[in-house]
């Protein structure tokens, strides 16, 4: 039998607020009413015109009618009956004129009638995903609505950004730093589309992510509706596993696959939500899915072959060099323990920077163009590679010409670009685990520890004579970089950009134990600071490896055109992100590599503002650097801002 609900009175207007012969649309709670005042009398109607749900309170009243704003029906402004007195009406509800105002009589909220969106949610959160990046939007309110749900019972974080791109590029960021999977949410067709770029960044760079969009009605897909899209089309190969929820889906199964694909695939998921599928009522025994019993252990191991085949490369090479990739970021603890027991350099491809810190006796920095001279002369001198996690495509600077053993989980990932002597399919800690077991006491090579710090202070000298380079057109990398090295806490996390200013990061700053974030194989513009705003959700969760972590982020100026408007969601959410900014005035890397190709020098110029100031609109801290005897002051200052800030640097676009 169905319960009788209260009457709730709400304040909607105060005395002579709406003028004879007005109406207004009014928000009360979460709903709308179309409040009229007509020949002295106050009415208050549903907001909904009954033919196809046009808003009432953004009509007018004609010749005694209120008409609707869409389709032009007509209704009486106190009774809601059109003309003739009978047909379709609009709803009316109490109303009482009080000393203090209008008020309208509204029956009290039904409870939250639970949804298969609901039950996918909490099968989400019980994943394990605590975050979500997205715009809410008409096409995904069933959806969004089981979010707020899941974000109200502590269970998830929510971040509404400013663009859908910037929503992908978080979650991309999120999902290479801790491994899990963050979410990102949009409506259909355009919303959708925007995702596409920080997908594809997370697609490439095996980072787990999962995509939550909205479409239309199934009833019009494929007939050209408003804002349809084709989304398994358009996501194409973006999405490792793709699917539309649809009214006879098993729900909660439907999330499981998700999240297990993405996690175990390290990419993208993605699932379809028509609209009227996210309201449908949930099953009284609907049960949320989780993890337990869907995933195995992943400590997979090398068959024994190929391991013998290892060990005797390694045992008896004199210079044997480790090289880890961005693929290695979880295993570093055995890698370092491998490469102190064989006393040899480890060296990085850039997407690995950071992960064996420079001041470690070991510690070699970068590989290849954007590197350290360093690490390309222990691997030019090696006679055996041991490369963990690593691409080897052409931008790692890892040469094929040396004997090579190489470990991947991922077995299409071995031997990808050339032949190598030797392929370890496993998990990288599990199978330099064992390597380490079985060359305890055999191993010949030399203690090369002495050469590294040799080839350091070469290293070190050069950037110290680099640094007092200055041509008077603002302050050169090396310096920027130098202040970034001291000054930046040692634990903080450092999303970087695309261009000069990254490539002069690779090359002059000096990581302690900060954790580095790029868009690697994608390599795209922009990603910087979208990324900060994924990094520093991940600081306040309970993962003691990042909790209460500082986010310190750098880009130069175009990159930082590309989504400036999300220091607004920065500002919004109280995120205490950093965000160091080199600006030239031009995308400064395409200038060179148009010199370097015989080009005209040619549309490249930047207009830009003032970035600090526009920080300072935005409510952000902002500081603005023109001499370099500035420079440590400013960044010291923005890094004790307890809040978003930012530091303008002015950089000479030839000193790099």
């Amino acid at each position: 039998m169905a319960t009788s609900r209260q009457t709730v009175w709400h304040k909607v207007l105060a005395l002579k607020e709406l003028p004879e012969g007005r109406v207004k649309a009014v928000p009360v709670g979460k709903h709308t009413v179309c409040m009229t005042h007509f020949e002295g009398e106050y009415t208050a109607l549903s907001n909904k015109c009954p033919h196809q749900g046009g808003p009432l309170g953004e009509g007018s009243i004609e010749n005694g009618f209120l008409r609707c704003p869409w389709h032009g029906w007509d209704y009486h402004p106190q009774t809601g009956l059109p003309p003739e007195g009978y047909g379709d009406c609009v709803p009316k509800y109490p109303v009482e004129v009080r000393e203090d105002g209008i008020y309208v009589g509204l029956e009290e909220d039904k409870p939250h009638e639970r949804t298969v969106t609901d039950v996918m949610a909490e099968t989400m959160t019980n994943w394990g995903v605590r975050a979500v990046f997205g715009m809410v939007g008409h096409s995904n309110l069933g959806l969004a609505d089981a979010l707020r749900v899941q974000e109200e019972a502590g269970r998830l974080t929510y971040v509404g950004i400013r663009h859908e791109g910037a929503a992908a590029f978080a979650c991309s960021a999120y999902g290479k730093l801790t491994g899990r999977p963050a979410a990102c949410l949009s409506i259909a067709g355009p919303g959708a589309t925007n995702l596409l770029t920080g997908l594809w960044d997370a697609n490439v760079d095996r980072s787990p992510v999962l995509a939550l969009t909205g479409q239309v009605d199934t009833q019009v897909l494929g007939a050209g509706a408003f804002q349809e899209v084709d989304l398994q089309a358009a996501f194409g190969k973006v999405a490792q596993w793709a699917q539309i929820v649809l009214h006879g889906s098993r729900h909660a199964e439907l999330m499981n696959l998700a999240l297990k694909s993405s996690i175990l695939n390290r990419g993208v998921s993605h699932l379809i939500f028509p609209d009227e599928v996210q309201t449908l009522p949930a099953a009284e025994d609907a049960k949320a899915g989780g993890p337990a019993g869907r995933v195995a252990a992943r400590a997979i191991r090398p068959p024994a072959d190929e391991v013998d085949a290892a060990v005797d490369m390694l045992a008896k090479a004199k210079r044997p060099v480790i090289i880890v990739g961005h693929g290695a970021r979880f295993d570093m603890e055995a890698v370092t323990r491998l490469a102190e027991s064989l006393r040899c350099p480890v060296l990085t491809t850039f997407k690995a920077k950071g992960l064996i810190s420079d001041q470690h006796p070991l510690g070699c920095g970068v590989l290849g163009r954007s590197g350290t001279p360093i690490a390309s002369w222990f691997m030019n001198e090696s006679d055996a590679l041991l490369v963990l996690g690593a691409s080897f495509s052409n931008h790692t600077g890892i040469t094929p010409k040396k004997p090579t053993i190489q470990v991947d989980f991922d077995a299409m990932a071995l031997g990808k670009f050339h032949a190598i002597d030797v392929g370890l399919w496993g998990e990288i800690a599990s199978t330099v685990d064992i390597l380490s077991e079985r060359l305890e006491g055999q191993a010949s090579s030399i203690d090369q520890a002495p050469e590294i710090a040799a080839r350091w202070e070469i290293w070190r000298k050069e950037k110290c004579r680099r640094r007092d380079e200055d041509r008077g057109k603002g302050i050169n990398s090396a310096l920027i970089f130098d202040a970034l090295s001291r000054l930046v806490p040692e634990d903080a996390i450092i999303p970087v950009d695309v261009g000069n200013n990254t490539y002069s990061f690779g090359r002059y700053f000096e990581c302690a134990r900060q954790a580095v974030l790029m868009s690697g194989y994608l390599g795209s513009i922009g990603f910087s600071f979208p990324a900060a705003l994924g990094s520093w959700v991940a600081t306040q969760e309970d993962d003691p490896r990042f909790r209460g972590r500082p986010v310190v982020s750098v880009s130069g100026d175009g990159g930082f055109g590309q989504y400036l408007a999300e220091l607004t969601t920065a500002v919004k959410y109280g995120m205490n992100i950093t965000h160091v900014l080199v600006r030239n005035d031009q995308l400064g890397k395409i200038s060179k590599e148009q010199r370097a190709g015989d080009w005209n020098v040619w549309q490249t110029s930047l207009h830009n503002p003032d970035f600090s100031e526009y920080a300072r609109i935005c409510g952000a801290a902002g500081w603005r650097v023109e001499d370099k005897a500035d420079l440590d002051g400013a960044i010291t200052e923005a890094l004790r801002h307890d809040g978003p800030s930012l530091v303008e640097i002015i950089a000479d676009p030839e000193l790099i």
